[in-house]
């Protein structure tokens, strides 16, 4: 097909791609017919060898003669060439970042951990695969000797001492949020720091 030449180069490719794409699917509709055909005709021989059978019980049963090919095996279906609009498309996820137990970074944390966990929750197996997942960004500060004591205290005891994510969730918040960060606010600013001169 050709195309005027002022027209732009993204609507050329979009029809050339649509062009060779019907193209494809035509060619597989012909060998889809094809087989169809060559199926039908080898019932018709069957069908006819039975209804003679039917109709004449004395006959004998006639295998199938040499010059009708068995209808052919099913070719695998293949799957249909994504079209630019029809592609499913996820979006990227990125881990969350190092976690060192300041109080002001576990929000973000804990939201990053629950948002990976919940745009994949392919990735985990169960909840124990989850918190253990979450506990490797906990590198260093206050976070690595919080992991540290989950693991003694499996090893101590021969259980893992977090049970479930929401628990996850729960000793975090106790841990790593502030205890009222509101007035934490109200104190920052009420601080000699925030005041402008006298």
């Amino acid at each position: 097909m050709l195309l005027p030449l002022d027209t732009p180069q993204g609507i050329a490719d979009a029809l050339g791609y649509l062009q060779h794409h019907l193209q494809e699917l035509t060619e597989r509709q012909n060998v889809s017919e094809a087989n169809i055909n060559t199926t039908l005709a080898a019932l018709t021989v069957q069908l006819q060898q039975l209804t003679q059978l039917v109709a004449n019980p004395s006959l004998p049963a006639v295998p199938n003669s040499p010059n009708i090919p068995p209808p052919p095996a099913p070719s695998p279906p293949t799957s249909p060439s994504p079209t630019p609009t029809a592609r499913q498309t996820c979006p990227k996820l990125f881990t969350p970042p190092d976690f060192s137990g300041e109080h002001h970074n576990g929000h973000v944390f804990l939201n990053s951990c629950s948002l990976y966990i919940r745009l994949a929750p392919e990735q985990f197996c169960n909840e124990q695969e989850k918190i253990l997942w979450a506990l490797t960004f906990f590198k260093d500060g206050r976070a690595a000797k919080w992991s540290e004591n989950v693991f003694r205290q499996e090893a101590d005891t021969g259980v893992f001492p977090i049970s479930t994510w929401g628990d996850f969730e729960q000793q975090f918040r106790l841990h790593f949020f502030l205890v009222n960060a509101e007035a934490d606010a109200i104190n920052t600013l009420e601080g000699t720091s925030y005041h402008q001169g006298d």
